[in-house]
């Protein structure tokens, strides 16, 4: 149990060990965040996964007693905040409110036979006699029930997933993890998660003003407190507007080291440009890295050998997750070496167009590049540099 401010209380649990959230590699582990609010009526904010909650019921009944919850407010009802939700029913019979949505998507999980609903729009308004709670619905940031909560008098944005991190700590907030640190896993966290869905951000950004929602701490439900809303809000909107650094990813995966070669010949060329380079393996690097790069990178270049005329297996299975994220506002160019069958670069060729990139004719090699070839990938390195510099003030 932490203080989060005045009439507010961090009763979530810290998930040490957990290193995959559905393909999202979580080396630093995550956090269920879960808030208590104690005003002359009490809310408990989201729940906790189920295999945490008898530590939730705890942390909560160090506060107040668990039969004088008024309301439970979910947010969003995937089950990493939901499965122990039925848990808190069953002790507290609190009002459960929650989006129309919400309401769909508890029933479909948990049945709720019985369960007490206070279904809820944006604007709409709990008194808890001396504190209010207001709701922004945010569908599709990033499920169709997603809804942040607004409590007025203390200033704290309660923002679900938007926000949010994916890291497990003894910190609590964001000065004392470090503010770049919090807004590095963050960045993470928006890549792999929120990335497509940007404009539902700059959506919701419009219906905080329009409700004079100017939060002084943002509350996710994973990772650490923003006291420092003002930084990770601009980052946000930066993300959301795809905005690039004057940057390229290199991303590849090579079976006897030729598409490797070419990989950082290609490197090479960008960097005597003056742009900074990233090269991932997508054997060796964990996706969610490559897609935080990504993000504001300016420049992809995806490589593969072509192995029973098609892409390489590893890197098909990139494309696809990069596809889902659905990055925008990148230059992109292939590379690719063979045996006997080109099919590899074609593939690649056709998927960076069918991404809406701007996409620049890249190079294939047959067996092992030569000295003549790598000089022609450094060329296109040094090409695509100087499209990125050309892009990017």
């Amino acid at each position: 149990m932490v203080k989060v401010c005045e009439d507010v209380y961090w009763v979530g649990a810290v998930d040490w060990s957990e290193r995959d959230f559905h393909n999202f590699e979580t080396h630093r582990g995550l956090t269920y965040n879960s808030y208590l609010v104690t005003g002359e009526k009490t809310a408990l904010i989201d729940g906790v996964k189920h295999k945490f909650v008898q530590e939730h019921v705890r942390k909560v009944g160090e506060i107040v007693d668990l039969k004088n919850l008024d309301y439970l407010i979910v947010n969003h009802v995937e089950p990493d905040h939901s499965s122990g939700v039925p848990e808190i029913v069953k002790k507290a019979n609190p009002t459960v409110v929650c989006s129309r949505r919400g309401k769909e998507g508890l029933e479909y999980y948990y049945g709720c036979e019985g369960w007490d609903f206070k279904v809820v729009r944006t604007g709409d308004r709990i008194d808890l006699g001396n504190l209010t709670l207001t709701f922004i619905e945010t569908p599709m940031l990033h499920w169709p029930d997603s809804m942040m909560t607004w409590l007025e008098e203390r200033k704290v944005l309660f923002s679900m997933d938007g926000f949010g991190q994916h890291i497990a700590s003894s910190e609590r907030f964001d000065d004392e993890l470090g503010v770049d640190e919090a807004v590095r896993w963050a960045k993470v966290y928006y890549a792999n998660i929120l990335m497509p869905f940007s404009k539902n951000f700059l959506r919701t950004l419009e219906k905080m003003k329009e409700l004079k929602v100017n939060p002084e701490i943002i509350a996710p439900s994973h990772g650490v407190i923003w006291r420092n809303p003002d930084r990770i809000i601009r980052e946000y909107v930066r993300w959301a507007n795809f905005e690039s650094e004057k940057k390229a990813v290199i991303v590849y995966d090579t079976m006897w080291h030729s598409t490797e070669k070419l990989a950082m010949a290609i490197a090479e060329g960008i960097a005597s440009k003056g742009v900074r380079v990233r090269v991932f393996h997508v054997r060796r690097d964990a996706w969610a890295d490559i897609m935080a790069e990504i993000l504001d990178a300016k420049a992809i270049c995806i490589g593969s050998p072509t192995m029973h005329g098609t892409v390489f297996p590893p890197v098909a299975g990139f494309l696809t997750y990069m596809k889902g994220l659905r990055p925008k506002n990148k230059i992109a160019t292939a590379f690719s070496s063979y045996g006997w069958g080109v099919g590899a670069y074609e593939e690649l060729m056709e998927f960076l167009r069918d991404m809406d990139f701007e996409v620049t004719e890249g190079i294939k090699v047959r067996y092992r590049p030569n000295e003549e070839e790598l000089e022609v990938a450094r060329n296109l390195g040094e090409r695509v540099g100087e499209m990125v510099a050309s892009s990017v003030s």
